[in-house]
């Protein structure tokens, strides 16, 4: 089964977060993602083997997609939580996903980072994922 079938609901969650910060910054490339998704592959990936997660600090708006996209990470990881206006839960019928799940959902955004931006250039995934976040 791939990582679309099993966790379909953690790849629409990750580039979410990517498109919030690329509506803020129109300016946003692909390759600015790219930097973001692998550095949260470094770390998780040293968590899943028990190792530090320090990784290289990353800066500018690549820094802010990490950060939205690790928020969105350690949500489905169950280690946060969030809530609406009346302070209930509105992630209890989450299912929290392994450390191992998460990179598996990261490296599947990083080879169609690598594809889009082969086939559409320097925005071209970005503009890929926009289509699925258009209001209808």
């Amino acid at each position: 089964m791939s990582v679309e079938d099993k966790h379909l609901d953690v790849l629409q969650n990750i580039e979410f977060a990517i498109m919030q910060v690329y509506q803020e910054r129109p300016d946003l490339i692909d390759a600015e993602v790219m930097t973001a998704i692998e550095s949260l592959i470094r770390v998780y990936s040293a968590e899943a083997q028990g190792r530090s997660g320090a990784s290289r600090p990353i800066r500018g708006i690549s820094a802010q997609v990490a950060t939205q996209v690790k928020a969105i990470c350690e949500l489905r990881l169950g280690r946060t939580s969030i809530s609406d206006e009346t302070d209930q839960p509105l992630d209890e019928q989450m299912t929290s996903k392994t450390v191992t799940e998460i990179v598996d959902c990261l490296k599947r955004i990083q080879s169609s980072i690598k594809l889009w931006t082969n086939k559409g250039g320097r925005q071209g995934y970005l503009n890929f994922i926009k289509q699925f976040f258009q209001s209808q």
